[in-house]
């Protein structure tokens, strides 16, 4: 299933990895994330950018915050699937990651935007917090990736 919410046409690469892999698909508003199996009990949150997911921390965090709560409260695994092509895997390549926003930011006399190393660390907090899980991939990854996630193959958590 995907969620109604998605904007048409920004997620090409991972609709056409399903239809060349011959998964059927059905567009429907979901409880929580962008995917989901029908039945299933993980869903799969994709942020197209690390800039979507830092604004999503920083700026957006009580309504992000309280996708998460409701997860949780669903007894629904959610998986924030962050699509980039900055290099970052892990969360430790995350801390090292450079926000562009923070010229923007300096050159406007606005506080500065949030950098890898407090992001990476937001996101070990909601992690441990609200059982969320997130994982890193490129774009070209992201379909396949959605895939085995709501598989189960990758939700390794201490507490899932």
């Amino acid at each position: 299933m995907i969620d109604t919410r998605q904007a048409d046409g920004k997620h090409t690469l991972k609709h056409d990895y399903f239809a060349t892999a011959g998964i059927r698909t059905v567009r429907t508003k979901l409880y929580v994330g962008d995917y989901m199996f029908v039945g299933g009990t993980t869903s799969v949150d994709t942020k197209a950018r690390l800039l979507e997911l830092a604004q999503n921390v920083d700026q957006q965090h009580d309504r992000f915050r309280n996708e998460l709560v409701k997860a949780k409260e669903a007894g629904i695994k959610l998986v924030v699937l962050v699509e980039n092509e900055d290099g970052v895997t892990d969360f430790a390549t995350l801390a090292k990651w450079q926000n562009p926003r923070r010229f923007v930011n300096a050159k406007k006399g606005l506080r500065p935007p949030i950098d890898g190393m407090r992001l990476a660390k937001a996101c070990l907090t909601m992690e441990k917090k609200y059982s969320a899980r997130f994982l890193f991939c490129t774009p070209e990854e992201a379909g396949a990736r959605v895939i085995e996630i709501l598989d189960g193959a990758d939700y390794a958590t201490d507490d899932a």
